[in-house]
């Protein structure tokens, strides 16, 4: 058995000497550390309030734990308050990802996109003022639509003089004392029949020039398409045309102007029936895809030359004696206020479909994250 011999007083000492040094280069060490923790704690406090996002840090519980300047300026001194309860102050808007928060200055745009931390369940929010890029947007498509209106102020005056002149033709036979009963009837009801095609035309124009979808709701898919065939069959009826509706979109809801959207798709639905005539087939569906709520019309027509297909949504184009020519380019105009479009697949002989597609949005910045 082998015995450590019992240490002499300058062993003793030369260990204590090596544990204070040793003891030493840890405190060093760890002060050098508590430095750069300290350093580096510093850099990360100016660089989040340099940002232009907002940056909110929530704990495991989903309250705010931390927020930056930026992100203080957009919603307000919410340290400790729960991220669920400020989500509901953010509403949808037209473009996924982006929410207006109301302030006292104005309504602010601002995308938001969530990180959950590595470790504590925790999450980090990000939040971009979009509010100029938003404006620019709206400025550029009312910028647009005035040139698109500058363009056909000439096409608009003719398209108002024919009807406009049939109406005065037609009323002034109703002065003639000689005119029969009968032909003044008829006469009457023809002079109105202009004058309505007028005021379609006057309403159409107002709608392409407003441009905006007001007033969103949010309403169910299958709902629409419901009303639509209320509406479209008794027509389709009328002129021997067989029409049928199917909706595979189950509960699914829309958030959006649904007055505009249900004209956009009778409009696109009127068209096809003017298309088949006796003995056709009109078709409308509608479906979730992804995140798209997608609405397609389809009929078993003549189709479209190629050479016309390009100049289809053109505002006051028409291949129809009574038609307006802005049913296509109001469609197109609400599909795109809702973030979506309107895309055409047509041949000769093979018929014509389109397919209306815009975002389904979420109500609360939670929901797009």
């Amino acid at each position: 058995m082998n015995l450590v011999p019992p240490m002499d007083a300058a062993g003793l000492t030369q260990a204590f000497e090596a544990f204070a040094r040793a003891s030493d280069e840890l405190t060093q060490a760890y002060n050098g550390l508590q430095g750069q923790v300290s350093g580096l704690t510093e850099r990360l406090s100016l660089l989040l309030a340099a940002l232009p996002a907002g940056v909110v840090v929530l704990d495991g519980a989903g309250h705010v734990e931390q927020l930056n300047a930026a992100a203080i300026g957009m919603l307000g001194q919410v340290a400790g308050a729960r991220w669920e309860t400020i989500a509901q102050r953010f509403e949808a808007t037209e473009t996924p990802g982006e929410f207006a928060v109301p302030k006292i200055e104005g309504d602010l745009r601002v995308s938001v996109s969530e990180t959950p931390t590595e470790t504590g369940g925790g999450r980090i929010v990000l939040l971009h003022d979009v509010t100029d890029a938003w404006r620019m947007r709206v400025e550029k498509a009312r910028n647009e639509r005035l040139a698109s209106m500058g363009e056909m102020v000439a096409s608009l005056a003719h398209q108002l003089r024919t009807p406009l002149a049939a109406a005065l033709l037609y009323t002034g036979h109703l002065a003639n004392a000689q005119l029969l009963p009968a032909d003044r009837t008829k006469v009457s009801e023809r002079a109105l029949e202009r004058l309505r095609h007028l005021e379609k035309l006057i309403q159409d124009m107002l709608i392409f020039a407003r441009g905006e979808a007001l007033g969103r709701e949010n309403f169910a898919i299958c709902e629409l398409v419901r009303e639509l065939a209320h509406t479209i069959e008794p027509v389709a009826q009328r002129r021997g045309v067989v029409f049928d509706a199917d909706c595979a979109a189950g509960s699914c809801k829309l958030f959006g102007n649904r007055k505009e959207i249900s004209g956009a798709l009778t409009n696109l639905l009127e068209n096809a029936l003017q298309a088949v005539g006796d003995g056709g087939r009109v078709r409308l569906t509608a479906l979730q895809r992804d995140a798209e709520a997608v609405f397609q019309v389809k009929d078993n027509g003549r189709g479209i030359p190629v050479e016309m297909q390009a100049r289809l949504f053109e505002p006051f184009f028409t291949t129809r004696a009574d038609g307006t020519g802005l049913g296509l380019a109001i469609a197109r105009g609400v599909a795109r206020a809702h973030g979506g479009e309107i895309a055409l697949l047509s041949a000769p002989g093979a018929g014509t479909e389109f397919t209306f597609h815009i975002p389904l949005l979420g109500t609360r910045a939670e929901e797009a994250a």
